[in-house]
């Protein structure tokens, strides 16, 4: 038997909830499932790399290609194309078992994809991908978003220690993917968006060991989220591993960003004054990993 998971037709971090909460309901049962993406008509990166994440949780490491979780292309062929330009069927392919047409890819081209989906597996991996966006994402930062050429240093610090959290907090790979578009809710701006998820073991679990007996009965989903985004805590006491979510806060508070992070049944957010988010949700869901959303606006006026 196949359990059926819908992947909304707006997928982003609105509809994830929704998303995770059809993953929940069908993961306990152990069949195959089938994650359903005909009528998808919009994907964020955020929306792909969480699919991405999905597949992962769904395929044990260890089972055979025919055991792979199922996955139904968008019908519409302009949101499949750019699936493809996104780089998530590339990485798709290797965790599930795609049904319905996927045009080749073709070369790369200038485009408001400024990094595709891409794997995050090791500190070498965080490294390549830094060096591979750096160039194109400082004439972005500068040109489109009007940035002091300075934030370039800080966005190549933000986007290095998103990805370091999946070295370091997973246990196991996860991806990363960088857009530029026009963020048409009350900013109006243009923006940048680095989205990064992985299915490991979750901010939770990660940081358990150091600093559930100082949370006590408090300790869980929500309280490993704010130790970590709040308190600047990490399971590593080392200085000399980069300036972890407490730069990326610096860096964000200085642009007016925004980061928002779901690791099991909560999600916390930094939220600026031009965004409607709630700053912690409680009794989500559960979805393994962590989800981590950075957003990155134009600097001007704005609609507030």
């Amino acid at each position: 038997m196949t359990r059926l998971v819908e992947v909304p037709t707006q997928f982003d971090e609105r509809s994830f909830d929704q998303f995770a909460g059809a993953f929940a309901a069908a993961v306990p049962d152990g069949e195959r499932l089938l994650f359903d993406a005909h009528a998808a008509d919009w994907a964020s990166p955020y929306g792909l790399v969480g699919l991405l994440a999905a597949g992962q949780a769904a395929r044990p490491s260890t089972a055979a290609p025919a055991d792979r979780p199922l996955l139904t292309a968008p019908t519409n062929p302009e949101v499949t194309s750019y699936w493809v330009r996104a780089g998530f069927f590339r990485e798709a392919a290797t965790l599930f078992e795609i049904h319905g047409r996927v045009p080749k890819a073709r070369p790369a081209d200038e485009s408001d994809v400024l990094l595709p989906v891409t794997p995050v597996r090791a500190a070498e991996d965080v490294h390549a991908v830094v060096s591979r966006i750096q160039e194109r994402a400082s004439a972005i930062l500068t040109s489109e978003l009007r940035l002091d050429p300075k934030a370039t240093m800080g966005f190549a610090m933000a986007l290095s220690e998103a990805c370091q959290n999946i070295v370091e907090h997973a246990g196991t790979g996860g991806w990363v993917a960088v857009q530029s578009y026009h963020w048409r809710r009350k900013l109006a701006r243009r923006v940048v968006v680095i989205a990064v998820a992985d299915a490991g073991i979750g901010f939770r679990r990660s940081l358990e060991p150091t600093q559930a007996r100082r949370f006590g009965d408090r300790w869980g989903d929500a309280a490993a989220l704010e130790a970590a985004l709040v308190q600047g805590v990490s399971r590593f006491r080392d200085p000399g591993r980069g300036q972890g979510l407490a730069g990326i806060r610096r860096y964000l508070a200085r642009w007016d960003g925004k980061i928002a992070i779901r690791s099991g049944t909560a999600r916390i957010a930094l939220v600026p004054s031009w965004d409607d988010d709630v700053p912690l949700k409680e009794a989500l869901p559960e979805f393994p990993g962590a989800q981590v959303l950075i957003i990155i606006p134009e600097q001007g006026s704005a609609t507030r």
